[in-house]
């Protein structure tokens, strides 16, 4: 995979993005292994941007594994501080399934009850209405009764 390259003011924008997250990744005394490698590409996958912590003295060590990194995974290169070292790469789309079994899930429903004097604003209430439950004319929540048969279709059963 290609290298990214960045404009500076991208590179600025995703280190200021960077800077409140902790290392995902860390990389031990083995190096850069190809069970860490995963790891880092699992990472960039969910994530997207990220920060590895690498506990080696070698500052030229640390500077070849960011390198083979950026390589082999396709990540941008953001920066490299210390024992940090911070990649980013685009998270790929995610394709929704459509379940055609699935029932309604909640929604927000606005109800206005308005004041038996006239002059007087209705007052406004958010309420959350679940998938068993259904709204009443005087702007309750009830939960869903199941559908009854009547007694003569219960009896034909």
């Amino acid at each position: 995979m290609p290298q990214i390259q960045l404009t500076p003011a991208e590179r600025r924008e995703q280190r200021a993005n960077a800077h409140h997250l902790a290392p995902v990744v860390m990389v031990g005394g083995d190096g850069l292994t190809p069970a860490v490698q995963k790891e880092i590409d699992a990472a960039l996958n969910a994530h997207g941007l990220i920060k590895v912590r690498v506990f080696n003295d070698d500052r030229a060590a640390r500077e070849l594994m960011y390198q083979q990194l950026t390589a082999e995974l396709g990540a941008a290169p953001i920066q490299h501080i210390g024992k940090l070292l911070v990649l980013w790469r685009p998270q790929p789309t995610k394709e929704r399934a459509v379940d055609e079994d699935r029932m309604p899930g909640p929604r927000d429903v606005k109800v206005l009850k308005y004041s038996k004097r006239g002059g007087q604003r209705p007052e406004i209430k958010q309420l959350r209405v679940l998938g068993n439950q259904r709204l009443t004319s005087g702007g309750q929540i009830k939960r869903a009764k199941p559908k009854q048969k009547s007694i003569k279709k219960r009896q034909a059963d």
